[in-house]
């Protein structure tokens, strides 16, 4: 029955009437209703409140006056959900945000692809090995990454666990970045470990320039007490329809809906479509929302996500988040950014340069090389200095340990790495070093604005 139009949940379910693409076939019906109930009972994993604080911070980024840096794995696993794990991706995060932090000289908002993360969309339903088929591994949250009939099933019970371990993972983050574990002295000797690799060389000026700064800042008597705790703040795609609708609550102060799975949720490029579930769905919450942006996108279509997701044109609001590629970022973005910014409209730019730029190497691995990542983030640069708009944001899939699935960097990574030291189950993922090396490169570009 649906609810009234005057009340908070009015509007929520209107999308299972409409076209809802890369959703599973639960197999168990009972147990997609048990799983369900279930969610829908649990307390939130965020809040209202710190989703406003976002919110708040997002609109001084699309303003100018802050800068987004969003970083995790590209499909979490139950699995990798461990504290070492966790706190080598944290901890990434946080060293990339200092070193961005100086060269912007601008508030860095520091948000994880975590406790979350654990659907994908794919390209095919189905997977075919030795002529057995078996349908696709679509992330922890439906299936397992084996490949057997058992595990490849879409198992609601799933969505359940996914809750349970995204709790978890942002139980340790809040620990961490609360705790002293996120102390700017402690996170700037960490980069120091970076800077010890000759290879990474041409880095050093910055790196001692920082060094100056923290030194300057700590003999000054700064408040360093402020400065051992970081706001930190989890997002993921937000796939599973079922999943982020029994995680919705009514906010008992505003009587205003929020996802409570995450504190920011993005639609994917294969999901956009403007009436379709997923933009219905998340029109109607209140956090802020990401778009996935790729090099097909229309002038008309981002003004048509605009009129949907933004109505108000509220700031803070809508973030659009461009994967051109690239051979197509200096060639698509401008006309995308200038119509946009035409509008009157202010969404925040960001850059994802990792989905634009996947290949397959020789000897048969998903990955990307890294020059053609850095290429697209120069690109986006470029374009937005040419055009004087703010390039707002840096949106990439990391890890903070010692992979081999991207191919180069400064000291780099070939193809016979990834036989030994390829772990994602999903798209090829910046290791340690090339995200800090990565995040100099960016904090040189933002130094010149």
């Amino acid at each position: 029955m649906a609810a009234p139009a005057s009340s908070p949940t009015a509007g929520l379910d209107a999308w299972r009437s409409m076209t809802a693409v890369q959703q599973p076939s639960w197999q168990d019906p009972d147990v997609y209703t048990a799983s369900v109930k279930e969610l829908s009972s649990l307390p939130p994993l965020v809040f209202a409140g710190e989703v406003d604080v976002l919110r708040e911070r997002l609109a001084a980024a699309a303003q100018g006056k802050a800068f987004l840096l969003q970083g995790g794995d590209c499909a979490e696993t139950f699995d990798g959900a461990t504290a070492d794990k966790i706190s080598a991706r944290v901890r990434t995060i946080l060293q990339m945000a200092v070193v961005l932090t100086y060269g912007a000289s601008l508030p860095v908002i520091k948000m994880g692809r975590m406790a979350g993360q654990f659907a994908k969309p794919r390209s095919s339903n189905d997977e075919t090995r030795d002529g057995v088929t078996l349908p696709a591994y679509r992330g922890d949250m439906v299936n397992g990454y084996d490949f057997t009939p058992e595990t490849r099933g879409h198992d609601a019970s799933r969505m359940v666990k996914a809750y349970h371990t995204s709790a978890s993972t942002l139980n340790l983050i809040r620990a961490f970045t609360q705790g002293g574990f996120a102390d700017l002295r402690l996170v700037h000797h960490w980069n120091k470990g970076f800077m010890a690799n000759p290879a990474h060389s041409r880095y050093e000026s910055l790196a001692r320039e920082i060094d100056r700064a923290v030194k300057f800042m700590d003999a000054c008597g700064a408040d360093f007490e402020a400065l051992k705790r970081v706001e930190f703040f989890a997002s993921h795609e937000a796939l599973l329809l079922d999943y982020e609708r029994a995680l919705t609550r009514i906010d008992s102060r505003t009587s205003l809906p929020y996802d409570t799975s995450a504190h920011f949720l993005w639609i994917g490029e294969r999901t956009r479509d403007i009436d379709g579930a997923h933009v219905d769905f998340l029109s109607r919450v209140r956090n802020p929302i990401g778009v996935k942006l790729g090099p097909s996108t229309s002038g008309d279509d981002a003004l048509a996500l605009i009129d949907k997701l933004d109505p108000n044109r509220e700031p803070g609001r809508l973030t659009f988040i461009t994967r051109m590629g690239a051979q197509n970022i200096r060639e698509k973005l401008p006309k995308l950014v200038e119509r946009v910014t035409g509008s009157g409209a202010q969404v925040l730019w960001v850059t994802d340069p990792m989905h634009g730029n996947t290949v397959t190497s020789p000897n048969g691995y998903k990955t990307r090389n890294f020059d053609d990542v850095i290429d697209e983030v120069r690109g986006f640069f470029e374009v937005h200095n040419s055009l004087g708009t703010f390039p707002g944001g840096l949106h990439v899939e990391m890890t903070g340990d010692d992979v081999a699935e991207c191919l180069g960097g400064s000291d780099p990574i070939d193809q016979d790495a990834f036989i030994e030291r390829y772990e994602s189950v999903c798209d090829p993922r910046l290791n340690h070093m090339q995200s800090l090396e990565m995040a100099f490169l960016v904090a040189g570009a933002l130094s010149k604005r």
